[in-house]
């Protein structure tokens, strides 16, 4: 099959603020997951039954935060070795450094591990081809996410603004309409609050980590360090 898990994010119509699930070790995250598709698309129909924004992921590889031995899944063989590699070291980074209750910490953090791994693997073969792969990949993904940050502004402003639902839900799909209309827009973009849940959790606190790995010089031991020190401090 194309992905081991799928995951459901959710989040109020009128809101960016998105549900939670909390469980024994992991704590509180910003999905569920499911080993079968037909039961998370259940809690997703479930949710919007409620009335929250539901969006459904598929998810090709997971760590256990060191617990288990995580196997390279069958889910990731399809991949470009940029990409495995990529992955490998992203979720090698939860084992070094997880912090409960935080999504956009841990997978911000790990996304910046991620990275630089596979920039130094890449270098050590010296894969000019695919260190500059890599390097538009990263442009793309800054310009998108500025795009996106932008979305969250103009619509964090309209659900505050106490217009009627109608005149908000109408205001709302223009706003998700007009991203969708990006000329860097990805295949699938987010059309809804519950949509824009992951590319927050894994990208939002990206340029911040980043900052902090240039401010070590780019020694992952320094980095670490400041990021254990900063995940003991309050939220």
């Amino acid at each position: 099959r194309d992905f081991v898990v799928w995951n459901v994010f959710a989040a109020p119509e009128f809101s960016l603020e998105h549900k939670r699930w909390c469980f024994p070790v992991a704590g509180c995250v910003a999905y569920r997951g499911y080993f079968h598709r037909d039961a998370a698309e259940a809690e997703a129909a479930r949710l919007a039954a409620d009335g929250y924004d539901t969006h459904v992921a598929g998810v090709a590889a997971y760590s256990t935060l060191g617990r288990f031995e995580d196997p390279v899944l069958n889910t990731m063989m399809g991949w470009s070795d940029l990409r495995l590699v990529e992955t490998l070291f992203h979720e090698l980074a939860h084992q070094r450094l997880y912090v409960q209750d935080d999504t956009e910490f841990n997978e911000s953090f790990a996304t910046v591990v991620g990275r630089v791994g596979v920039r130094r693997w890449l270098q050590s073969r010296g894969d000019a081809e695919g260190l500059a792969t890599l390097e538009r990949r990263v442009a793309w993904l800054r310009d998108w996410m500025a795009e996106v940050e932008a979305l969250r502004s103009r619509l964090a402003a309209l659900y505050a603004s106490g217009r009627p639902p109608a005149g908000m839900r109408a205001e709302k799909a223009r706003l998700f309409d007009e991203l969708a209309r990006s000329p860097i827009a990805p295949r699938q973009v987010p059309n809804d609050n519950a949509a824009l849940v992951p590319a927050m959790a894994y990208h939002g606190l990206v340029p911040e980590f980043t900052v902090m790995l240039a401010a070590c010089d780019g020694d992952l031991g320094c980095f670490y360090e400041r990021a254990a020190a900063l995940a003991e401090l309050e939220p």
